[in-house]
């Protein structure tokens, strides 16, 4: 079996030329926002924007001219990539539908309120037919008379009691029945998975003929996802349906066996970390003394490369928790930090917010890491990029809050 060496600093550097947060942009624009969707299987979304949404975030860090649009172009006008769940909720590239057959026969045969969510299915699929898309509020007001329902009632759901619009919305996106249409804030527009995908999209036959293969397919793209992973409980497995301890330790086996993945060791960390096989290139050239300079960028909170934080304690030392759940009281820093990658290491969290009725970015906090001092140069860079924020959030300038 296949072992590298790493010290804690030529580890660092694979992340970041990994990930594309070292030296030149190495994505760039359209094909660039494809490229590293395909190399990390996915990015997380979240529908919160208090400075742009996760997804733009991770991608404005790492593709150079990308713009909020040209993500929705790709979601909404081309069909390059689809909304469904990979980690959690996520964006996948359209040809990685075939892969999450299994997910989508899964949610077709569980759920909540079925019966009732059956008995208006066949009238909600007949409304998008005429209408193109719609919302929930759409289906809400739907006349099922026929079936004696009421589609604004609320029936059981998920965490709390929703409307069965919303539930029969939902569950036929989860089957698959249904994609994203578009997006209008918080508001999800849906038509039929038949008009918005390509028929080559639909019939492709899933490729992983077991649960066994799913699940290895799955573990080699999520450390695909970070760059270097641990076989270890981690958040970075979440979303992955059926995963034990068990099924993951014969995962890795295999995968190692057949050089998917391979070893790494690194110093100071007792447990071995894994990268996939066709990094191999890259182990070389950053052991030979490759890799790019770190540059200034603002991690979304939910980025890739932070899916497994006890990961990034022990390789960066950095402790990063996202406090946007976390009671105020109990905040060590602010509602929706960044943090701030700076020279191939974190040089602290800033706390920014778009006031787009003023057309300001706020700058309410910066707080170094400990150790880390300011230097003009940091503080010039710094000032650009949250300049270029400013711009990337339709806002003419970034003020000090």
């Amino acid at each position: 079996m296949k072992t590298y060496a790493f010290t804690v600093e030529q580890a660092r550097r694979f992340m970041l030329a990994k990930q594309g947060l070292s030296g030149a942009h190495k994505f760039s624009g359209r094909q660039g926002v494809l490229d590293f969707i395909r190399q990390a299987g996915c990015v997380q979304y979240d529908p919160i924007d208090i400075c742009g949404k996760n997804a733009e975030l991770v991608l404005f860090s790492r593709v150079a001219g990308f713009t909020k649009e040209l993500l929705n172009a790709l979601l909404y006008e081309d069909r390059a990539l689809v909304d469904y769940f990979d980690k959690n909720m996520a964006i996948i590239a359209a040809e990685d539908w075939k892969y999450f057959a299994r997910t989508r026969r899964h949610n077709a045969e569980h759920g909540h309120s079925r019966e009732l969510v059956e008995a208006v299915a066949g009238p909600v699929k007949e409304l998008i037919r005429k209408r193109g898309f719609v919302c929930s509020r759409d289906v809400a007001a739907l006349n099922a008379a026929s079936a004696g329902i009421d589609c604004a009632g609320k029936v059981d759901w998920s965490w709390n009691p929703a409307p069965l619009s919303r539930a029969a919305l939902e569950t036929l996106y989860f089957r698959g029945e249904l994609v994203l249409h578009h997006k209008k804030g918080t508001m999800k527009y849906y038509t039929l998975a038949s008009d918005a995908l390509g028929a080559g999209i639909l019939s492709a036959a899933d490729p992983n003929e077991t649960e066994a293969d799913f699940i290895r397919w799955m573990i080699a793209r999520r450390v695909g996802a970070v760059g270097l992973l641990w076989n270890r409980p981690s958040d970075a497995w979440l979303g992955i349906g059926g995963l034990t301890a068990e099924k993951r330790n014969s995962a890795f086996s295999r995968l190692l066996e057949e050089d998917r993945l391979i070893a790494c060791r690194v110093d100071g960390l007792s447990a071995p970390l894994y990268l996939q096989g066709e990094d191999e290139p890259l182990a070389r050239e950053i052991l030979e003394g490759g890799g790019g300079h770190g540059r200034l960028e603002l991690l979304a909170p939910l980025d890739n490369m932070l899916w497994d934080r006890k990961l990034i304690k022990a390789l960066f030392d950095f402790d990063y928790k996202w406090e946007i759940y976390t009671p105020v009281s109990q905040r060590r820093f602010g509602y929706y930090v960044l943090p701030v990658l700076y020279g191939g290491a974190f040089a602290g969290r800033i706390e920014l917010e778009a006031d787009r009725k003023a057309a300001r970015l706020l700058v309410k906090n910066f707080w170094p890491e400990p150790g880390f001092q300011q230097s003009k140069r940091f503080d010039r860079q710094l000032a650009a990029q949250l300049q270029r924020f400013a711009r990337f959030n339709g806002c003419a300038q970034a003020v000090k809050a």
